[in-house]
């Protein structure tokens, strides 16, 4: 994976903490590696659960399809409008819809098992973070 100029969204509630779940985390924090360094770092708000209060709970139908309706389309779409100008997404959880809308947003998705942004950064960096896709649910 080449670093020379990439933005990394990580799902998180307080910045450091890679949540995990993707769509129960608050906020995107937003990691910006140029030749193998991080140059910037930003906080993202980020929709989610919290945002789409009072429409169906997620959980509700884990069927077969779930995820990939067009209402469940949507709210991924909302999602990742913050971050269409990054290349990769880690989260330490997401469902299967959410995780085939990022591969069709040219996003990479990346889940992985290690809990802190900046250890998730150095692998990375490193060329050698772990994606976990059997941990998608």
């Amino acid at each position: 994976m080449e670093t020379n100029n990439l933005k990394v969204a990580f799902v998180t509630d307080d910045g450091n903490t890679i949540s995990q779940h993707f769509g129960h985390a608050q906020y995107y924090e937003v990691v910006t590696i140029e030749n193998g360094t991080t140059t910037h770092r930003e906080r993202r708000e980020k929709a989610g659960h919290h945002t789409f209060h009072g429409q169906e709970e997620h959980g509700e139908h884990h069927g077969p399809g779930h995820g990939f309706d067009e209402h469940s389309q949507g709210k991924h779409r909302m999602m990742t409008a913050t971050i269409v100008d990054c290349q990769i997404l880690v989260a330490r959880g997401m469902g299967n819809g959410a995780y085939q809308h990022m591969v069709s947003a040219n996003i990479e998705p990346i889940i992985t098992t290690i809990p802190n942004i900046d250890d998730a950064v150095q692998e990375i960096i490193k060329s050698t973070i772990v994606n976990h896709v059997e941990k998608l649910h």
